[in-house]
């Protein structure tokens, strides 16, 4: 068996301030003592209410910031012991959707310069390599030619996630951080975009940690979850089995908080409407009441 795509081990993130006799405290314990893994081609997702420490599990397996303590392995390397040359090769690799495209995207690059960015950090193909996998992986998100020559301001909010989306494929990385990546959509382009990344992960087998507060979208996307609260993980294990038999109270509240139709579907985390079966798997669009389209 290979090894996971990513492993993290007794990971903790802790911010300190220093009083008025210079004595160090704690001011937050944002992640403490957390252990998870991905597999290729396998989602996890990591849900919780907010300010359980989602977000900052993303960003530590990343290395957009730094742990207090514990061990990130990523594609078999420990990001801990990385050289910034070799973390910004790691970023071909391994990298992040956000939850805003507004603000992550530079309002002052076309769409085509932001796509290609990446690939111009990592210092990979020419100026025409870099135009031709632009221009071919604009359409698979969705979007056409059109739209390279425009700015993020000129598009809909719907239209600059599969941009961001674009952005975080364009050097074909083997480990994408999803975080609340439909959040700000509306339901019928969270349905768009969901399915977008599905396929994406049939494709090219991608591992994705799934941040998410939408626990209807996770119980149809996730392989495994990860529960979260206080930055510790509560419980751990195959969707199914959490959503079903959960044995935290924690997440037995989560659960039960999902709006639903009937005392079945809140008891399962299942959503309002029974997915339609497609020859993929169940069909998002009806998991977030939406309708899916172009």
């Amino acid at each position: 068996m290979s090894d996971p795509v990513l492993r993290v081990t007794d990971l903790t993130k802790v911010y300190t301030a220093r009083n008025l006799i210079g004595r160090q405290y704690v001011v937050h314990r944002a992640v403490d003592g957390l252990s998870v893994s991905v597999d290729a081609g396998e989602t996890v997702a990591v849900v919780g209410e907010s300010g359980a420490g989602k977000s900052t599990v993303g960003r530590l397996a990343l290395r957009l910031i730094e742990p207090t303590s514990g061990t990130v392995e990523l594609l078999g390397r420990d990001l801990a012991s990385m050289r910034s040359s070799e973390l910004r090769k790691m970023r071909a690799h391994a990298t992040m959707i956000f939850q805003d495209p507004y603000t992550s995207l530079n309002p002052r690059l076309t769409i085509q310069s932001a796509i290609a960015e990446p690939l111009e950090v990592v210092g990979a193909a020419d100026r025409r390599e870099r135009a031709r996998l632009v221009g071919d992986l604009i359409e698979r998100v969705g979007l056409t030619q059109a739209h390279l020559s425009r700015y993020p301001y000129e598009l809909s909010g719907g239209q600059l996630q599969r941009v961001a989306i674009a952005r975080a494929l364009i050097t074909q990385p083997s480990f994408i951080v999803c975080d609340e990546p439909v959040a700000a959509l509306d339901v019928s382009t969270q349905a768009q975009v969901i399915n977008l990344l599905r396929d994406l992960q049939r494709e090219r087998g991608i591992a994705y940690l799934f941040i998410s507060h939408d626990l209807r979208l996770v119980r149809l996307l996730a392989d495994r979850v990860a529960v979260m609260r206080g930055g510790a993980l509560v419980e751990e294990g195959t969707t199914d089995a959490v959503y079903r038999q959960p044995t935290s109270s924690y997440t037995k509240s989560l659960l039960n908080s999902i709006p639903a139709g009937s005392p079945r579907a809140r008891k399962f985390g299942l959503p309002p409407t029974t997915p339609r079966t497609t020859p993929h798997g169940p069909d998002v669009s009806m998991a977030v009441g939406g309708r899916s389209g172009s």
